[in-house]
């Protein structure tokens, strides 16, 4: 076999990799938000392994072995079980991209990206120590809240590595509508900050801290105090589990994510309308009005979460739709910043 052709079969099943390691992101943010909001965070009180085992302990002998080394924390198998599926996921994805930078690497001289693929083993190996972290630092909502945000970046960069390697771009009649491209970046880090916002919500359990819209119940102005809402490093706790903060300060949190997410919201708005009127091509529009139907489903899934009183599965799918649009604003970003 040629070394072209060699070569050739190394980027496509390197491609390959990339879409499973982006079905197998989506996978782990779903079982990461399921964990969290089914209280599973401590599921199993060690890492990696769960109370010492590799799996949940099931006979009689086990449990009782289990709960004399962790008295303070007796085994729920339920829980245990949800913690240890999303961390068995978890580790195929790092290990679908440890495969992901070897052939990058071997594969350097063949215009395939590499800096890309070791930023993302950089992040996902980061992100394995955050998951140690939540579980030894108890749920400290700074760290589930970089867990959570890890586990996005690393969806990110898996996504825009497939956008490299299928070398995206847009027709060069889109010049006009390039010097949008701008905007659309700064529409990502406004996305990123509310997602963040997202996540200390529910990492300080005050997604229920509001239950009428549309930005809480009458008298929150009263209720803001931003003097330890947002404090990075906490009082030190036992545990961190079912939040510490008192309910005006988890109303303050949770009033700031409703105004980060009309901000949002109105701004993507502004930037799929200003991009769909001046674009030339279908395919660009398209992908407009994809960010479109992402953002619509993801501000109907957060008022069903205030009016049902955040069932599971609208919850879990909060997370996810929120990645969905994550991702078709990262493709609109680098179709406005790439063309022919």
């Amino acid at each position: 076999m040629s070394n072209v052709a060699l070569n050739s079969d190394h980027t496509n099943i390197l491609r390959k990799l990339v879409i499973l390691s982006i079905v197998l992101a989506f996978i782990v943010i779903a079982l990461g938000a399921y964990t969290r909001l089914t209280h599973a965070g401590l599921g199993c009180p060690d890492w990696p392994t769960c109370y010492g085992q590799l799996d949940v302990p099931k006979t009689a002998e086990q449990i009782a072995k289990a709960e004399l080394a962790f008295p303070e924390r007796p085994v729920e198998p339920h829980k245990a079980w949800n913690e240890m599926i999303h961390r068995y996921f978890a580790g195929a994805l790092g290990l679908f991209i440890l495969a992901i930078a070897f052939l990058s690497f071997k594969n350097r001289h063949q215009n395939t990206p590499l800096r890309l693929p070791l930023l993302i083993l950089a992040v996902v190996i980061f992100q394995a120590v955050l998951g140690m972290w939540t579980v030894t630092m108890m749920l400290m909502p700074i760290v589930v809240m970089a867990h959570l945000l890890g586990g996005f970046t690393t969806l990110s960069l898996l996504f825009l590595l497939h956008l490299r390697l299928r070398k995206t771009q847009i027709s060069v009649s889109e010049a006009p509508v390039k010097k949008y491209g701008s905007f659309a970046l700064l529409g990502i880090i406004v996305l990123v900050g509310q997602i963040g916002l997202g996540g200390w919500t529910s990492s300080h359990y005050a997604a229920l801290s509001c239950v009428e819209l549309p930005i809480c119940q009458p008298g929150w102005q009263e209720q803001l105090t931003f003097e330890n809402s947002f404090d990075l490093v906490p009082p030190a706790q036992e545990s961190y589990e079912f939040g510490h903060l008192p309910h005006e300060d988890r109303v303050t949190i949770h009033v700031t994510h409703r105004f980060g997410a009309i901000i949002t919201t109105v701004y993507l708005t502004w930037l799929m309308i200003m991009v769909y009127l001046r674009a030339k091509t279908n395919a660009l529009k398209v992908a407009t009005l994809v960010v479109g139907v992402a953002l619509t489903s993801q501000v109907l899934l957060g008022i069903s979460n205030i009016v049902l009183s955040l069932p599971l599965g609208i919850a879990v799918a909060h997370n996810v739709v929120a990645a969905c649009l994550m991702l078709t604003l990262i493709n609109l970003t680098y179709r406005l910043y790439h063309r022919v």
